[in-house]
């Protein structure tokens, strides 16, 4: 069964697998490919839903597709570009005692955008990608609203293999601006996500709190709006030549096998054993080792922890 699934897998197939797993369980799940990994997950009859973006308008449209399916949601609006917005949405779930979360997927963000800071000063993609979904899942963990046997999910990219060479230790913000390259902020973002991942999986193991990252592989959404016709030619190429040597497939992926990569990160039992791990096309594959680094995981941890000034010991 560890090869059942692969680059062609959609979400629906995943969840048909896996549907006595989902079925009534509560989980979080953000606009975009969280959005049509609600849909497909309604299918195996979850408890509940909750669904966040930045206006009740852009969930509704979701809401109402899980709502059809007779899975009930709750709406968390929250702007991943403002720490004081993030703060709210979690004191939001927080405040809501019978809820006690079984999966967290962190998959909204922003793609080689202009150069730019968040509401708190960060380059907006580092600040959007990690920081927001460092401080919100960290909040819900210390809340005690992550279920003991929960997961963290972190949409991640391969990205992070090839944009740039990991985190920038000493310049994150690229010095106001002044050394910044969009594709190397993107990069940036990319690995924390992956580090975010390993970190979680060494400082929860007591609490039997599982976390992966993933790449959901190549998929033609709004996430890329920031490039031109010519930028995308150009990365691609990039892409051919730089993952020639990993198992996967370069084609571009229809949104539904685009989620599959996750859904299996959620819930699949076979990977129980290899929290912090990282997947490619539904399977447990290795990350660069500038990000799979427990010492750079923990090093980016203690930065994360300043920069939204909240320590989080688990």
């Amino acid at each position: 069964m560890a090869d059942k699934f692969n680059w062609s897998t959609t979400g629906e197939e995943v969840v048909n697998e896996f549907a006595s797993l989902i079925k009534g369980k509560t989980g979080v799940a953000p606009g975009g490919l969280g959005g049509a990994t609600a849909i497909a997950l309604a299918k195996a009859q979850p408890s509940l839903i909750l669904l966040h973006a930045r206006s009740e308008a852009k969930i509704a449209p979701i809401a109402k597709d899980v709502q059809n399916e007779g899975v009930p949601t709750r709406s968390v609006v929250m702007d991943l570009a403002s720490l004081t917005s993030v703060r709210k949405a979690a004191e939001t779930i927080v405040s809501q005692s019978n809820i006690v979360i079984d999966v967290i997927i962190n998959c909204a963000g922003v793609m080689a955008t202009p150069y730019g800071t968040t509401e708190d000063g960060f380059e907006q993609q580092f600040g959007i990608n990690h920081l927001s979904h460092f401080l919100f899942t960290n909040l819900l963990i210390r809340a005690g609203k992550v279920a003991n046997g929960g997961r963290i999910v972190n949409v991640s990219s391969g990205g992070h293999m090839f944009m740039g060479k990991g985190i920038r230790w000493d310049d994150i913000n690229f010095s106001a601006g002044e050394k910044y390259e969009k594709y190397e902020g993107y990069g940036q973002s990319k690995t924390a996500n992956v580090l975010f991942s390993v970190a979680l999986a060494d400082k929860l193991k007591s609490r039997n709190i599982l976390s992966f990252s993933l790449t959901p592989g190549i998929i033609n959404t709004n996430l890329g709006r920031h490039q031109s016709e010519d930028d995308i030619g150009t990365l691609m190429e990039h892409v051919k030549t730089v993952f020639r040597e990993v198992p996967t497939n370069l084609d571009y992926r229809t949104l539904s096998q685009g989620i599959s990569t996750q859904i299996v990160a959620a819930f699949s039992p076979l990977i129980i054993d290899q929290s912090g791990g990282y997947l490619i096309d539904c399977q447990i594959q290795p990350a660069a080792p500038f990000a799979s680094s427990l010492e750079n995981a923990n090093r980016l941890w203690a930065i994360s922890e300043s920069m939204v000034g909240e320590t989080f010991s688990f």
